[in-house]
């Protein structure tokens, strides 16, 4: 254990599901320990016993805006992991405590939020960090280098998928009508803190814990949930800001209750300048998610056939205009390849990637000590989520939208504009939205 003067002293917001790996990933080369512990329920969170197990004595809260008053002298940063529809007021009551904030994906769950998340950066100076882990890894620093080599220059299409991992995403778990009222567990200190600034439906096990993500009331789908490691890459360094037609081309079981059983999603980007044209993304999860690679990119075996690529669960290719070449990537921190085969051995120094100084929680803690900076701030990881909640919106109505990038907003279509800033929170939370 280091010494108190070399090391950050961390409120935890979320202690079970991922906050289970996150917690030790910030903590894991000691120059950060928590303080306290926060949630809504530490009995019947999934995985939650890992963090009370690691640190049984530390004080624990269920509400976090009691820990943020009551230990604010004592707590340098703050991690979020909770549902999304809660991230943003947990987030910006820290920020505006002078607190660092690390926030587990998708940022926010609305528009909006994002948008004052990434004002909130630059009003109160804070390290901040989104918790999609590929952004600080091998696989980063190799992207980095094919977009500096030229390697990405003039694509124009992508392709991006995802299989079904999800519980809405399984026929026969679908449905489309909020669940019934179920009786609170003993464990849970209050369902009102669980909505926090949402509505409050009646408590659910479907809900919690875990299930919420299902719910355009409380999460962000499959696409805010994987859209985070999957177009990330492309988004960030192809700089594809926001775009301007997003169309559902395909929700199956579509309503207003769940998100699609599946679900695929055309979006046009703007040209960006010099060898950065107008691009065409394809997001598909759920069925026939896979793309038809052209057989002139696959490499051909000794009995003249050819060899498919292997798609794995997640990924996307991204093709050029000249159609030479593609660059497949995976998802989180997976390494990219070019094919066929050749062109990435002609370029095999390129391709070559070191490991980064720190892991996607260390450098936070790091940054927070101001000795390096993160890779996914909230000026990066904001525009990222406001992607995602655009297609999430395109899911919610099942329209074909037309979108200014200038203006952010929907063009011809009050519906659309509603939905990013979506209802107005409850009064105990409307005042989170004033800070930035």
């Amino acid at each position: 254990m280091r010494p108190p003067s070399q090391r950050l002293n961390l409120g935890c917001i979320g202690i079970g599901g991922r906050a289970e790996r996150v917690i030790p990933s910030l903590t894991e080369d000691g120059y950060a320990v928590p303080i306290a512990f926060c949630d809504v329920d530490f009995a019947s969170s999934k995985r939650a016993e890992t963090n009370l197990q690691a640190w049984p004595d530390l004080p624990r809260y269920h509400d976090f805006r009691v820990m943020l008053d009551e230990m604010n002298d004592d707590i340098d940063a703050v991690s979020v992991v909770t549902p999304d529809h809660t991230h943003f007021v947990a987030a910006i009551h820290a920020m505006a405590l002078g607190k660092h904030v690390y926030v587990e994906k998708p940022l926010t769950r609305t528009f909006e939020e994002s948008e004052l998340l990434m004002r909130a950066e630059q009003k109160f100076q804070v390290v901040t960090q989104m918790g999609n882990q590929g952004h600080t890894s091998s696989g980063a620093e190799q992207m980095k280098q094919i977009v500096a080599a030229g390697l990405a220059d003039d694509v124009d299409r992508i392709e991006a998928w995802k299989v079904p991992s999800l519980w809405f995403m399984q026929a026969q778990k679908r449905i489309s009508e909020h669940p019934v009222e179920e009786s609170l567990p003993a464990s849970f200190s209050n369902w009102d803190h669980w909505c926090g600034p949402r509505k409050i439906r009646p408590y659910n096990s479907i809900y919690h814990p875990g299930g919420w993500r299902a719910f355009h009331d409380y999460g962000c789908g499959m696409f805010g949930d994987w859209g985070c490691h999957v177009i990330d890459f492309a988004h960030h360094y192809l700089e594809l800001g926001l775009p301007t037609a997003i169309s559902p081309e395909r929700l199956d079981d579509y309503n207003q209750v769940i998100f699609p059983l599946s679900s695929h999603i055309r979006f046009q980007f703007p040209e960006r300048g010099a060898k950065r044209p107008a691009v065409d993304l394809m997001w598909r999860a759920g069925a026939d998610c896979f793309p038809e690679i052209d057989e002139k990119y696959l490499d051909r075996q000794a009995d003249g056939s050819v060899r498919n690529l292997s798609m794995g669960n997640a990924g996307t290719i991204l093709y050029r205009q000249q159609g030479d070449y593609l660059i497949q990537r995976g998802h989180h921190g997976n390494a990219s390849r070019l094919y066929p085969r050749e062109t990435m051995m002609k370029n095999f120094e390129v391709m070559k990637a070191s490991n980064p100084t720190y892991s996607h929680g260390t450098s936070f803690i790091q940054a927070c000590m101001g000795n390096t900076t993160t890779e996914s701030p909230f000026s990066v990881a904001g525009e990222l989520t406001q992607v995602l909640n655009l297609g999430m919106i395109a899911e919610f109505l099942n329209e074909d939208l037309k979108f200014d990038p200038r203006t952010k907003r929907f063009i011809g279509n009050d519906q659309a504009n509603f939905l990013l800033t979506g209802e107005a929170p409850r009064s105990d939370w409307a005042h989170y939205y004033k800070m930035a």
